[in-house]
C-alpha cells in the first residue's frame, strides 16, 4: 500500500535538493528497502522510539534547520 500524496510530497522535496543530496536520499532509500526485504518489521524500528534524549533531538532539529533548509538558486 502506498500513499500517493506522501509520494508526491517526497518527489517535490527531492526536486529541491542538489544532485548530490538526491543521490544520498536514493542510497538511504535503497538501504531501507534492503532491510525491509531482509525481514525487518516496523516493530523492530519502534523499539527505538523515545530512545534519543530530547536535548539531542533539539540539537538535531537545530542543525537541520540551519544547514538543510536552504535553497541555492544558482544550483537549479
Amino acid at each position: 500500500m502506498h500513499n500517493s500524496a506522501t509520494i508526491q510530497q517526497i518527489v517535490e522535496c527531492l526536486e529541491m535538493l542538489t544532485p548530490i543530496l538526491q543521490k544520498q536520499v536514493l542510497d538511504f532509500t535503497l538501504e531501507l528497502s534492503d532491510e525491509m526485504q531482509e525481514g525487518a518489521s516496523i516493530h523492530e524500528f519502534l523499539k527505538f522510539s523515545g530512545s534519543i534524549p530530547s536535548e539531542e533531538l533539539d540539537q538535531m532539529k537545530k542543525a537541520i534547520e540551519e544547514g538543510c533548509e536552504q535553497v541555492y538558486a544558482s544550483e537549479w
